[in-house]
């Protein structure tokens, strides 16, 4: 998966948006305003990720690539090195974080995501 193709999957999901919070090496996708996915702009090779915990760790077990989150919480987020994992894995992962991150937010948010 190269940068572009992250992006596209990103921005495709409902109530995504993207920004740079944390400077102009820094790319942020946020669902309704809350971080679910980053990664540098600079060497694409590398993307944090939300995940739920016990999940976190059988990944971390199954996968090299797999670490806990650089900078982040440990408990609930992996840094997911691209090079030696499918597609489909690296967009099955992007989507648990996604919808883990949708499933906290509120109800009114929830509400507003809905009618997007």
């Amino acid at each position: 998966m190269d940068i572009e193709t992250f992006r596209n999957y990103c921005l495709a999901k409902k109530g995504t948006s993207e920004e740079c919070p944390f400077g102009p090496d820094t790319l942020v996708f946020k669902v309704m305003g809350k971080l679910f996915a980053l990664c540098s702009l600079n060497d694409f090779q590398s993307i944090n990720l939300k995940c739920n915990p016990e999940k976190a760790i059988e990944l971390r077990e199954e996968y090299p690539q797999i670490q806990p989150g650089y900078h982040m919480n440990k408990t609930h987020w992996n840094t997911v090195y691209i090079e030696g994992l499918s597609s489909t894995l690296l967009k099955e992962l992007i989507d648990h974080s996604h919808d883990l991150v949708k499933s906290g937010l509120t109800k009114q948010q929830k509400k507003e995501l809905e009618g997007l």
